[in-house]
C-alpha cells in the first residue's frame, strides 16, 4: 500500500504506537493517534513525538466521521484484535495492521524472525550476537523491546534484521516474509487474549503464513505439536533436538552439539563451552545455530559468538550469592512451561517466589517438576490461593502467603541456609503489582544488593 496522504489510525499511544506514527509520518501519511483513555497527557505524548504536523491526537471516542475517512488502522500488540471498536473498523473495511507489518513494508534487507512460548527474548538476543560478528549491519527488534518500525529506516540490501515475534505481533501480519522463521515451542500461554489453544497455535504458525519454499522454518524436533506442524509447512523445515541425533538437522548428543547436513556430521561445540545452563538454554542455542546456517555464516563466527554469549537479564539470572544463599532472577518465567525450567536449573534446595496475574494458565505441572527441590514456595498476586488450590492437589504442602514482593522475599532471606538457593520464577505476568517482567525483576534484584553481609 501507498501510504503518502493516506488517512491512518494508530491505536495505542505505548512505545510501539508512537513508533508506528513516526515511520507513518517519514511516509507522509495523515495519521490519527488514538487512545481511549480520556486522562491521557497529550502534551507529553506529543513531545515524545516530535513532529506533530501530520498527527491529531485523540482521546475518548472516535467519531463515526474519522472511521468513515480511514484508509488503514495500526494496532499495537497489546491492544485485542477482538475489541468492539476494532471490529467495527474490520468491518467499515479498513485493512488491520500490526505494527510489526508496518515496519515490514520498508524492510530491505534479510529478515529472521523467532517466536515460541518460552525462549524467544534469549534465542533472539543468541542470534543477534551470532549475526553481529559476521555482518556490519545487524537490528535486533520486537518483543525483546525494541519496535521493529524504530529501525526498519536503517535497513539496506546487506542488513540483518533478527525479529522476536509475541503471538501478539502474529496476529495481525498480512504479507510478512521472514526469510528464516523459528518456533521453539508451543505450549499453553496468554489464552485468555487467545482463548482457546487453537488460536494460540494458530498465531504462533502464523510466522510461516508467507514463506515458499525458498524460505526456512527451524522447529523444535521434541515438541509434538511443532513436529506435526513441521510435516504440513510448504517451507523447508530444519529441526533441533536435545533428545535425540537427527538425520538432518542440529543435535545434542551426550554433551555435545552437533550438525548434520548432506550426510556430513560436524561437531560445533560441548556445552561446558557455553556460559549458558540447562536444556531449554542448549536448545535456544540449537536454534540460533540453525538460523545462523541458513543464513550462511561460517561456522567459525556462529562457535565464537554462542561460546561468548551470556545469560539475557530477567532469564535465571545469577544475581549474587549473600550470607552463603544464591540469588537468581527469572521474572521472565511469566507461565508454568518457563517456571519449570527454571527450576530445573536448580541444583540447591530453594526457596521459590511464585503467583502474580491470571492468565488462566494451569500450575499442575508446574507444581510437580518441584521434584524435592523447592524448600518452601512464596506465592503473592492475584494467583496466589489458586497456586495453593493446585499445590494442596499435586501433595505440596509447604507453602505461604505474602502481600508483597518486599515481603516474600524477606520470608526467603530468612529461611534460607547456606548452601540453598532462592529464585524468583513466578509462573505469572507481573501485572497488577508491576508495569512489567523487568520491573518485577529489577526490584527483586535491588532487594539481593540490600543485603548486608
Amino acid at each position: 500500500m501507498e501510504l503518502e496522504n493516506k488517512m491512518v489510525l494508530v491505536l495505542g499511544t505505548g512505545i510501539s504506537g508512537i513508533a508506528a506514527t513516526e515511520l507513518l509520518q517519514q511516509a507522509k501519511a495523515n495519521i490519527t493517534l488514538f487512545d481511549s483513555n480520556i486522562e491521557l497527557d497529550v502534551e507529553a505524548v506529543k513531545r515524545s513525538i516530535g513532529d506533530v504536523e501530520r498527527v491529531n491526537i485523540v482521546t475518548g471516542e472516535l467519531t463515526e466521521e474519522v472511521i468513515a475517512s480511514l484508509d488503514l488502522m495500526i494496532i499495537s500488540p497489546g491492544v485485542p484484535t477482538d475489541l468492539p471498536l476494532v471490529n467495527k473498523i474490520r468491518e467499515a473495511g479498513v485493512p488491520i495492521w500490526g505494527e510489526i507489518e508496518l515496519a515490514y513494508q520498508f524492510e530491505k534487507g534479510h529478515l529472521a524472525a523467532i517466536t515460541g512460548t518460552n525462549g524467544k527474548t534469549t534465542t533472539t538476543a543468541l542470534t543477534g550476537a551470532i549475526m553481529k560478528t559476521y555482518f556490519e549491519s545487524v537490528f535486533v527488534v520486537g518483543n525483546i523491546g525494541i519496535p521493529y518500525t524504530n529501525v526498519v529506516a536503517q535497513t539496506d540490501k546487506d542488513s540483518v534484521t533478527v525479529a522476536e515475534m509475541s503471538s501478539f505481533q502474529l496476529e495481525t501480519i498480512q504479507k510478512f516474509r521472514p526469510a528464516v522463521s523459528a518456533i521453539l515451542n508451543i505450549t499453553p500461554d496468554h489464552l485468555n487474549r487467545h482463548h482457546t489453544m487453537e488460536n494460540y497455535i494458530e498465531a504462533k504458525v502464523n510466522i510461516t503464513k508467507n514463506q515458499t519454499p525458498y524460505d526456512t522454518c527451524v522447529l523444535n524436533y521434541e515438541d509434538e505439536i511443532l513436529r506435526e506442524i513441521g510435516k504440513k509447512l510448504k517451507v523447508r523445515v530444519i529441526y533441533f533436538s536435545s533428545a535425540r541425533e537427527l538425520e538432518e538437522g542440529i543435535y545434542l548428543k551426550g554433551e555435545d552439539i552437533y550438525s548434520r547436513f548432506d550426510g556430513t556430521e560436524t561437531k560445533i561445540c560441548n556445552v561446558h563451552e557455553l556460559k549458558v545452563i540447562g536444556k531449554h538454554s542448549y536448545e535456544n542455542v540449537m536454534a540460533g545455530i540453525a538460523i545462523a546456517i541458513t543464513m550462511n555464516v561460517p561456522m567459525e563466527y556462529i562457535k565464537k559468538a554462542i561460546c561468548s554469549f551470556e545469560a539475557v537479564e530477567h532469564r535465571i539470572e545469577y544475581v549474587a550469592t549473600k550470607r552463603g544463599v544464591k540469588y537468581y532472577n527469572d521474572s521472565k518465567g511469566t507461565n508454568p512451561d518457563a517456571a519449570i525450567k527454571g527450576i530445573q536449573s536448580m541444583s540447591t534446595p530453594t526457596m521459590l517466589i511464585g503467583g502474580g496475574y491470571d492468565k488462566d494458565s494451569d500450575y499442575t505441572e508446574w507444581i510437580q517438576a518441584f521434584d524435592g527441590k523447592v524448600k518452601k514456595l512464596v506465592l503473592i498476586g492475584q494467583t496466589k490461593e489458586k497456586i495453593a488450590n493446585t499445590a494442596k492437589k499435586c501433595g505440596f504442602t509447604d507453602y505461604v502467603f505474602a502481600d508483597s514482593l518486599e515481603e516474600a522475599f524477606a520470608i526467603c532471606m530468612n529461611e534460607a541456609k547456606t548452601g540453598e538457593a532462592v529464585l524468583l520464577s513466578p509462573a505469572c505476568a507481573s501485572w497488577g503489582m508491576f508495569k512489567d517482567y523487568e520491573q518485577r525483576g529489577t526490584v527483586f534484584k535491588e532487594l539481593v544488593h540490600k543485603i548486608e553481609e
